[in-house]
């Protein structure tokens, strides 16, 4: 078997073989098979693309080119929430530990911050102490003591993944459905799960910004789920506003400890709500949707979700209590940009937020750039809200005169000022299953 051969017929639109693709991506992870023969398979599967079945093998054989976590010594259920991304998605930080507090084990590894969406290992980072980099013996214990951990992936879970998505950062394959598919889903079911909710985003601030891709995408994944016996569920969610008032690290940590103690923002809070919802009754511990998301408020207003993110983030080696003082999020600098006539506010590109955060240093372009976990965004008005002239729209904070102006010119360019209220927009479309 030759790689030549291989990227030969998925160029002419034919379709691998089981065969072809375990050699194919077993030998570039051994180095067999170098960059350039890999860049070249992976424009010709985002040309021409894959069908469900090479989907499957493709994710299989990426999941077991490391380690694959065996949680079955744990009896209760395990259930993990993975999110396309988005801006000021902070929806893990509060959803896991409202989840874990009734009773579902969450084994959850997440990513960092590129481009333009935040991540949630960078915000968690934020807390002084908290370790993201847990070995696969700490995680494993953290879940059996505590029933929840989030973590960053290690070296040897899905090694294959790694390698690809650096490929695909540099040679533009990244927004292709079966190759999303295969990565996200690769690395989930290496994490041991018995099922699985998936929130992909779609809209300005999403990396699928059309309706329609986004659910080709969600509708893969939940089909290779289901191919590997897990429970699945897609729930493709609104992304042409950044989620809650804060976009940062450190202030967004701030935010959802606030959702928490049950003063946070409607948004945040409702879909954390809707998506614990579906985790509870994946993990069998809701009897429906709707006694799902009782069990989450209830998880809320009894205080049981903050007690067990408190108890996560000290297991994890940081101090919660660190969170709620001023200096968490203190920077040098904050200015306001305000409305220049009354009227109501239209967002009209959530990925020029996003930007703006992370030229303050809340986000990366490279791989390699250095967060600064205190510099954010405040939102003082959302989506159709009612505005008079005057009125603060954001509040920037940030540690540098240069990048403050910069970020300053992305917001203004964000937004416009509208006579007539617009069309309020659903936080959650449709749900896949």
């Amino acid at each position: 078997m030759r790689a030549v051969d291989i990227i030969r017929k998925k160029r002419d639109r034919e379709t691998l073989s089981e065969e072809e693709i375990e050699f194919f991506v077993k030998g570039y992870v051994e180095g067999t098979i170098p960059d350039y023969q890999a860049a070249a398979l992976l424009m010709a599967i985002f040309l021409n693309g894959m069908t469900d079945g090479e989907a499957f093998v493709l994710t299989r054989t990426m999941m077991h080119s490391g380690k694959v976590f065996d949680f079955s010594s744990i009896s209760a259920s395990k259930v993990d929430k993975h999110s396309t991304g988005g801006v000021g998605d902070k929806i893990s930080l509060p959803l896991a530990p409202l989840v874990a507090a009734n009773g579902v084990i969450v084994p959850m590894i997440s990513g960092r911050a590129l481009g333009h969406t935040g991540g949630t290992l960078d915000k968690l980072e934020s807390i002084p102490g908290y370790k993201t980099d847990l070995s696969p013996e700490e995680f494993e214990k953290a879940l059996k003591t505590v029933g929840v951990a989030i973590i960053g992936q290690t070296e040897d879970i899905v090694p294959a993944d790694r390698k690809m998505y650096a490929l695909r950062d540099v040679t533009a394959t990244v927004e292709s459905i079966p190759l999303i598919s295969a990565s996200i889903m690769s690395k989930k079911l290496a994490e041991g799960i018995d099922g699985l909710v998936l929130d992909v985003k779609t809209g300005t601030g999403a990396f699928m910004r059309k309706y329609e891709d986004a659910k080709k995408l969600a509708e893969t994944m939940v089909a290779i789920g289901k191919s590997f016996g897990k429970k699945v569920y897609a729930l493709l969610t609104d992304m042409n506003q950044p989620l809650g008032r804060a976009i940062g690290n450190a202030n967004e940590v701030r935010e959802s400890v606030d959702v928490l103690l049950g003063k946070g923002p409607e948004d945040v809070t409702n879909l954390t709500i809707e998506l614990g919802a579906y985790m509870l009754f994946i993990g069998n511990v809701a009897e429906s949707i709707e006694d799902g998301k009782n069990l989450i408020k209830k998880a809320i207003e009894d205080g049981r979700g903050y007690e067990k993110w408190c108890e996560m983030v000290r297991n994890q080696g940081g101090d919660p209590d660190a969170i709620l003082k001023e200096d968490f999020t203190k920077t040098k600098y904050v200015e306001e940009i305000k409305a220049e006539k009354g009227g109501f506010l239209s967002i009209i590109d959530t990925f020029k937020i996003g930007v703006a955060a992370s030229i303050l240093g809340a986000g990366r372009a490279k791989k390699e750039d250095k967060i600064d976990h205190k510099v954010g965004l405040y939102m003082h008005k959302k989506h159709g809200e009612k505005i008079e002239e005057k009125d603060v729209i954001f509040e920037v904070r940030g540690n540098d005169p240069e990048k403050m102006k910069e970020a300053i010119k992305w917001l203004k360019e964000s937004f416009i000022i509208v006579e007539a209220k617009p069309e309020a927009r659903p936080l959650v479309y449709e749900v896949i299953s």
